[in-house]
């Protein structure tokens, strides 16, 4: 248990810097390509991942997933997953060049016809990388897997970035699109060296399928709760509608889906490894939650107060308008923040039907919010996603935890201290902005908000609320970590 309290150290400090990086960087492309295409441009690609997203959720199965989550795999497992996965990928790549033209017919924008079919080669070019991705997680090798996202973020960024420059317009954010899996399946590939056997029948591959596909119909399921919006406003309200609230959507959730990602990722592997021990898994669960609170409840504060100020300057003034729908959506950060972790102990405890259940009960209340606010535009839905995100969270909690270690009061308990740290912060924060902001022009006065919001918040959190031990702790850990070996394939 040692050499995993080690690894999962160690992983999640190297996720965490790599996610700093690869959220600096997806900023920095979105700032540069907000300003050299329009809304426009990116209402029409996002038209198309609108549909394209939901296939991704079946480009593995849920067999990722499933190869983590079990204690042991063997070669002839993970090399029929492999194929399974190409197969799955192929056929992905066929039924959406297929649905182009009714994609296009749909949107009446016959642009649409040949983007459709050109993405629709990324679910094969993300199919061939997907098992040699698995063993690198379940090897705890986060640092080779950081190092491949941030490389393949980066060439692909500055593909589009080129793309754009050139006058490629809409076609430079498809390429993005395509070439950035096709670099990290290179990386993969060369991080793990390992070559794939042929397929084999009756390897104990039943529940694995099971496991996968239960997990595919609730990120289905869950996939069309909050997404589904998109396509709405896409239909009714067309692509300049869908492009503001689309770079709003995607700005809001940069920082959350960067956390949930790098933490998410180590502490998955790491429960999935103790959920025979309940006591090691709810301390190690609820360290990982506290972490992620702490550094997304600031981040929610910041986008609701200043809104506006990160629009202009991530933005640029082409894209004011999204303010009010940006303002709108910062509720979300939160409860996904709160609600996201929840995910990592549901699956490594293998309950992967709990979670089917609470999609089922969701997904259908969001999309009758999406139709009672679509009336009103892209505000009126941002409006109605985040009410019903914030009626869900008590519940979602109570009903994740329930009949696990980990109570409800441990949950509200854990984010009682940095809400209220948050809370604080934010007042002063708002003081110092009414006090001295108008002076100043949106960059400076959005960077003293920033820092007075987090300075006020970190010496809240560490010194009124208790956290100070949580994170000398961590920081003890990161400084006395040992060496630890990769294990090879056949031990894992």
């Amino acid at each position: 248990m040692k050499d995993l309290k080690e690894k999962t150290v160690r992983g999640g400090a190297a996720r965490l810097c790599a996610q700093g990086v690869d959220f600096a960087l997806r900023l920095v492309s979105l700032m540069m390509l907000a300003r050299l295409l329009g809304p426009k441009e990116f209402g029409l690609v996002g038209m198309v991942t609108a549909f394209t997203g939901v296939l991704l959720l079946f480009r593995d199965f849920g067999l990722s997933a499933a190869a983590i989550q079990r204690p042991t795999v063997t070669e002839e497992q993970i090399s029929t997953l492999f194929w399974v996965n190409i197969a799955v990928g192929v056929g992905l790549t066929l039924f959406t060049v297929a649905m182009a033209p009714f994609i296009s017919a749909f949107y009446h924008e016959p642009r649409l016809l040949k983007v459709a079919a050109a993405l629709g080669f990324s679910f094969t070019l993300n199919a061939v990388g997907i098992q040699h991705g698995v063993q690198l997680q379940r090897q705890m090798r986060f640092t080779a897997l950081a190092i491949i996202s941030i490389t393949g973020l980066i060439l692909s960024t500055g593909l589009a970035i080129g793309g754009a420059l050139a006058g490629y317009g809409y076609w430079a954010l498809v390429g993005m699109t395509l070439t950035q899996p096709l670099f990290n399946t290179i990386g993969v590939w060369f991080a793990t060296g390992w070559i794939p056997g042929p397929p084999r029948r009756r390897v104990g591959l039943r529940s694995m399928m099971h496991f996968g596909g239960t997990v595919t119909v609730n990120g289905l399921i869950v996939y069309i709760g909050s997404n589904f919006e998109k396509v709405l406003l896409g239909r009714f309200w067309g692509a300049d509608a869908l492009g503001l609230y689309g770079r709003a959507y995607q700005l809001i959730n940069i920082p959350t889906a960067n956390l949930n990602s790098a933490v998410g990722e180590v502490a998955f592997s790491a429960l999935s490894r103790v959920q025979d021990d309940p006591l090691r898994l709810k301390s190690y669960f609820l360290k990982g939650y506290s972490l992620v609170l702490a550094m997304t409840m600031p981040i929610t504060v910041a986008c609701g107060l200043f809104a506006d100020d990160m629009i202009l300057v991530f933005l640029g003034p082409k894209w004011k308008d999204a303010g009010v729908i940006f303002r709108l959506l910062a509720p979300t950060i939160l409860v996904f923040a709160i609600a996201n972790p929840l995910s990592w102990l549901i699956m490594s405890l293998g309950l992967v039907r709990r979670s089917l259940k609470m999609g089922l009960v969701i997904a259908p209340i969001m999309v009758a919010s999406y139709a009672i606010g679509l009336p009103y535009g892209p505000k009126g839905v941002a409006f109605a996603y985040s009410a019903v995100m914030i009626l869900w969270v008590i519940p979602v909690i109570a009903w994740s935890v329930h009949g696990t270690l980990i109570s409800l009061f441990d949950v509200l308990r854990i984010a009682s201290r940095p809400f209220v740290a948050s809370l604080i912060a934010a007042v002063v924060a708002f003081v110092i902005r009414s006090s001295y902001g108008h002076v100043l022009p949106p960059l400076p006065r959005l960077t003293l908000e920033i820092a007075v919001l987090l300075a006020t918040f970190t010496g809240i959190l560490l010194f009124a609320t208790g956290q100070k031990a949580l994170y000398i702790d961590l920081f003890r850990s990161l400084l006395q970590r040992s060496p630890v070996k990769e294990k090879s394939l056949a031990s894992v």
